[in-house]
């Protein structure tokens, strides 16, 4: 197909050999089919963050470092530059926590470039070597249900102690893949990480975290109603918390929480990110139907 602008500057790079096919266009990314050598590729060309509120992206940006000053500066205030440096913060966030994750031995796509506002990285594929689907569109067994929740819980746990937590984990942006071999079998991979934030630097990685662990549950929990009744986010953020949290601690999917005062602000803050993220779900789901 003919190469969209936004690629032209890799073709003359030599970065990528041609433009195969569009793969998919959402709010904050287009995403297309690359050829790199005898490799093929998805190359993530982001958008404008249009569409995202001032809320979610203080939550999100907080405690990010610039390493500019002038950018900082510019970024506070909110001038042209400013919201152009943060734009150019938000893509480089996914491109930073792909390659820190990747490192820690959590299943994400491999990055290989980042180059004029597009990100070159692994495509991810299903047996037959097609695209793999994202799990909104698989139906499991309860058996099935069982062992990925499993396994993404131990992601998440793999994600905390490397630092990040993901910050929006839904059935939306977790693709199932294939190993590759004639008996391989599928596992998921985490995608879409540009709203990612640092676990101990910012004040609502609790809240988000939690999320994201409730989000798991409840998609599996449709097809193995017993996961509604684990409570995997409260134990993982105590244990964390408490420096009890590695990649080998046994969980239990249940928690005691302490008794003590009930922080009334913090209540109704969860219900209004409730009330958002249900909203969000539904936009998702109906561009998902849409396609």
């Amino acid at each position: 197909m003919k190469a969209p602008p936004r690629l032209l500057p890799l073709l003359e790079e030599g970065l990528i050999d041609s433009v195969v096919r569009q793969l998919m266009s959402g709010k904050e990314a287009m995403v297309f089919v690359v050829r790199c050598g005898d490799e093929t590729r998805c190359a993530k060309i982001y958008k404008e963050a249009n569409n995202r509120s001032f809320r979610q992206a203080v939550d999100y940006t907080e405690n990010r470092k610039v390493k500019n000053s002038r950018q900082a500066r510019a970024m506070a205030k909110g001038s042209k530059f400013g919201r152009q440096a943060q734009e150019a913060a938000w893509q480089s966030a996914e491109v930073d926590a792909l390659y820190r994750l990747a490192a820690a031995g959590v299943r994400v796509p491999q990055p290989y470039n980042f180059f004029d506002g597009v990100l070159l990285m692994e495509l991810v594929t299903d047996a037959h070597g097609d695209a793999a689907p994202r799990l909104n569109d698989v139906s499991f067994t309860p058996e099935q249900a069982m062992a990925h929740h499993a396994t993404l819980i131990g992601e998440v746990v793999r994600m905390l102690c490397a630092g990040v937590v993901h910050g929006d984990l839904s059935e939306f942006n977790i693709l199932l893949a294939h190993s590759g071999e004639a008996d391989g079998v599928d596992f998921p991979v985490i995608i879409d990480l540009p709203q990612a934030v640092d676990a101990a630097g910012n004040n609502h990685a609790q809240r988000m975290l939690m999320r994201d662990v409730a989000n798991l549950r409840d998609f599996f929990g449709q097809f193995e109603p017993a996961l509604k009744r684990t409570a995997y986010g409260p134990e993982i953020w105590s244990l964390y918390q408490a420096g009890l949290l590695d990649t080998d601690t046994v969980l239990t999917g249940q928690y005691t929480p302490a008794a003590g005062a009930v922080d009334l602000s913090s209540v109704m803050r969860e219900i209004d990110d409730a009330r958002d993220e249900d909203a969000a779900r539904r936009e998702r789901m109906a561009m998902a139907a849409a396609r």
